[in-house]
Formats: structure tokens, C-alpha cells, sequence
């Protein structure tokens, strides 16, 4: 080979170096779990791993919207490209989540995902989202094992949500500090779900000074509650925690009707409870009980149930909206900060940078309050979890939600 010939392809190399990174027109992914190339007019590809059906239908559709308005809001889409939301529905149930997640990783287009909807959902899918090197976000996972290091927590995973340690802390201040209660009685139905949520109230209850008379599981679906319910007429607790679902916690409301040693119990239950269907459903026996759940208010929540009514022709009726919308964003705003650009338009998105680039969240001005993301997902603080009372106008149907009774001081 003739040293000009040398010389034209060394010079050729260092041309195609020099324009490899954001600012060339070609782009090498140096990732360690890889990229997604978004070529130009392409559009960024989002998934949703969502309830949108079964018994935790409201919840994931709730969310849905959530999403569909934080894309909505983002005319010129993040880095000059458009955002295509795809969606796989959970049902709320593990067999249909895992395979809903086979398929949404089958999809190498797919750059992150918001969900899952229900907790046990998220445990099931965390290890295939984290072996396909993706990020999710869940706005409804509470459950506080999701964010525990050791287990089952996975890189990638993070959520709006706050975990169950806050609402469980938050309804034991509210039942110690404000109701003036000092015994109490929690039921729970024995599900990691509610065990979690009852072993979170007991122990900021014991925290602040409380005792427990009684905590027992009762069984699912048809309990036997007599012999229990005719014990607590002996020496009645201040306060009853019921860590149940709607089901269940109707039985409990029912069988304290008709008996006067225990009508003055406050009766606390959690956000399971706080659904439309429930003092419909529980009717006059649930009239005067408390819920903690979640409460969104500002200008900006102003403005975005405005669009909301606008894009779906109703109110929310689930509780995560706000939180889905937060979770979006979060993502959009961390696939822009850890993307490259060729001059083309082309753009690269990292996933293990995007997956630091989540962490890496600070002070994000969400609906839900202000959020930073820990080390291990958490990026709620609790500002936006409220105490709820449930009246008799919410029994008739003629209003939705309760009204708030307490906010704690965060």
C-alpha cells in the first residue's frame, strides 16, 4: 500500500472517531447493559405494565391516564422525538404479569416501563425487567419489601408510591395524637401485603407509647369473627387497625353493629379501602370510620384535573393518577438527561445511564410533593398521604372522595 493511501485511511479513522459521541453523526453505544437507537423520526417507545382488568381494574386505568397526559403535556416529545406509549395488562395477577413482562422485553424497542399496579405483581416481574436491563417505575406499590436492598429489590426498579411504612406510621400518629387512642386491636388477612402494612402501624403505635391488646389474622372471604368481636366486648381497644381488604373489612364493620360495648371503637383502615364501592357496598356500619390514602392538591393538580376532564370526560376515581404522571415524567426527564445525540437526529439511550440517571432524581417538583429517588427506588416522601373520613353522604353515592380529616407535618 502507497503511503498516501496510509495516510487517506488514517486520516478516515480519525475523522469517524472524532464524530463518535453526542455531537457526531455516528454514535457508538458504550453502555454496559447496552442502548436503544432512536433513529431519526422514530419515536421513544415507553411500556406500561398495568391492571386493566380484574379486581384491580380502576387502579391500573387510573394510572394509564396518568401517563397518557404527562405524554400528552410533551408537545416536542424529549430529544426531538415523538413518545409511543405500548401496554401489556397484569390483572393484577402474577402468572398473567410474568408473562406479560416475556412479552414487553421481547420488544427491544421498549426504553422503560411504568408499573406494575399491584405489589406482588412487581416482585414477580422485577427479575425479568432487570435481566432485560430496563427501568421501571411503579405510581401504586407500596408494599414495603419492594425497596428492601437485600431482597426482592432489583436494579432498575423505582416508585412514585410511597411504601406502607409511611401510611401504617401516618395512621398510627393520627389514632394516638388526634383520636387520643391508646389500645389497640389489628386484623390482618395474613398476605405479605397486609402483614406488611400491620407490622408498619404496630410498630410506630409502640413507638409513641400505644399498646396491643390483639393482633390475629382472620381468614379471607367468609371470616369467622363471633368469638373474637365477643372478646373485644370485654375490654374494648381504642382504636381498631384493619390492614383488610373490602371484603373482609365489611365483615369486621358489620359484626360491631349491635353491640354497644363497642360502639365508641375508631375504626382505621388503609388506602385498600379508600374506593368508591366500599360504604357503598359496607353502607351505615362504616359511617365515622378513617382511611389514610392518598391526597393531591395545588395549582398544578388544579390544572391537571382540568385536562383531565377534558381528555376522558370525568374525574379520576383511583388514587395514583397524580403518582403515574410523576412516574412518567421522572422517566422522560432521566431518558433525556442520559441520552446522546448524533447530528442527524439519531439518539442513543443507555440503560444502565438511564437507570442512574432515575437514581440520580433530586427535588422533583411532581404533583405528589416534592421527590427525591433513593438508592433503592424510593422517591415519595408521604407529603401527599392524608387521613380520610368516610360520612353518610358517601354511603348514599352522592359524593366521592370523603372528606379529609388530618395532614401530617412532613
Amino acid at each position: 500500500m502507497k503511503i498516501g493511501r496510509w495516510i487517506g485511511l488514517f486520516v478516515s479513522l480519525l475523522v469517524s472517531g472524532l464524530a463518535v459521541g453526542c455531537t457526531g453523526s455516528k454514535l457508538v453505544c458504550q453502555d454496559a447493559l447496552g442502548c436503544v437507537e432512536v433513529r431519526p423520526n422514530e419515536p421513544i417507545r415507553i411500556g406500561y405494565l398495568l391492571a386493566e382488568s380484574g379486581t384491580a381494574v380502576t387502579l391500573g386505568q387510573d394510572s394509564k391516564g396518568g401517563i397518557e397526559l404527562a405524554i400528552d403535556n410533551r408537545e416536542n416529545g424529549v430529544m426531538g422525538h415523538q413518545i409511543e406509549l405500548a401496554g401489556w395488562d397484569t390483572a393484577c395477577n402474577i402468572n398473567t404479569g410474568q408473562t406479560a413482562a416475556g412479552d414487553l422485553v421481547a420488544d427491544p424497542t421498549i426504553v422503560g416501563v411504568i408499573g406494575t399496579t399491584c405489589s406482588d405483581v412487581a416482585e414477580a416481574v422485577m427479575p425479568t425487567i432487570a435481566e432485560a436491563g430496563l427501568v421501571m417505575i411503579s405510581p401504586s406499590n407500596t408494599a414495603p419489601r419492594l425497596t428492601a436492598v437485600s431482597h426482592p429489590w432489583q436494579d432498575g426498579y423505582a416508585r412514585t408510591a410511597h411504601s406502607n411504612r409511611l401510611q401504617g406510621q401516618i395512621g398510627a400518629e393520627f389514632a394516638y395524637h388526634v383520636l387520643g387512642g391508646r389500645t389497640a386491636v389489628i386484623l390482618h388477612e395474613g398476605s405479605d401485603y397486609t402483614l406488611a402494612l400491620a407490622q408498619a402501624f404496630a410498630d410506630a403505635w409502640r413507638a409513641q407509647g400505644g399498646s396491643i391488646m390483639l393482633e390475629t389474622q382472620i381468614a379471607v372471604s367468609q371470616p369467622d369473627l363471633e368469638e373474637t368481636l365477643t372478646g373485644l366486648a370485654f375490654n374494648p381497644p381504642d382504636v381498631i387497625y384493619l390492614a383488610l381488604f373490602e371484603p373482609e373489612a365489611i365483615f369486621v364493620a358489620n359484626g360491631l353493629v349491635g353491640k354497644p360495648a363497642l360502639a365508641d371503637i375508631s375504626l382505621l383502615g388503609s388506602e385498600n379501602l379508600l374506593l368508591p364501592d366500599f360504604p357503598l357496598a359496607a353502607g351505615t356500619a362504616v359511617v365515622g370510620m378513617y382511611v389514610t390514602g392518598t391526597a393531591v392538591t395545588g395549582a398544578d393538580y388544579d390544572v391537571f384535573l382540568a385536562q383531565w376532564d377534558v381528555t376522558f370526560g370525568q374525574m379520576p376515581t383511583g388514587q395514583f393518577h397524580a403518582h403515574a404522571y410523576d412516574a412518567a415524567n421522572i422517566l422522560l426527564n432521566a431518558i433525556e438527561s442520559s441520552s446522546q445525540q448524533g447530528s442527524d437526529g439519531t439518539t442513543l439511550i443507555g440503560r444502565q445511564a438511564l437507570r442512574q440517571a432515575i437514581r440520580a432524581t433530586t427535588d422533583f417538583p411532581g404533583l405528589t410533593g416534592t421527590l427525591s429517588c433513593d438508592a433503592a427506588g424510593d422517591c415519595a416522601s408521604g407529603e401527599a398521604l392524608r387521613v380520610y373520613q368516610i360520612t353518610a353522604v358517601e354511603i348514599s353515592g352522592e359524593q366521592w372522595p370523603p372528606p379529609v380529616v388530618w395532614q401530617p407535618t412532613r
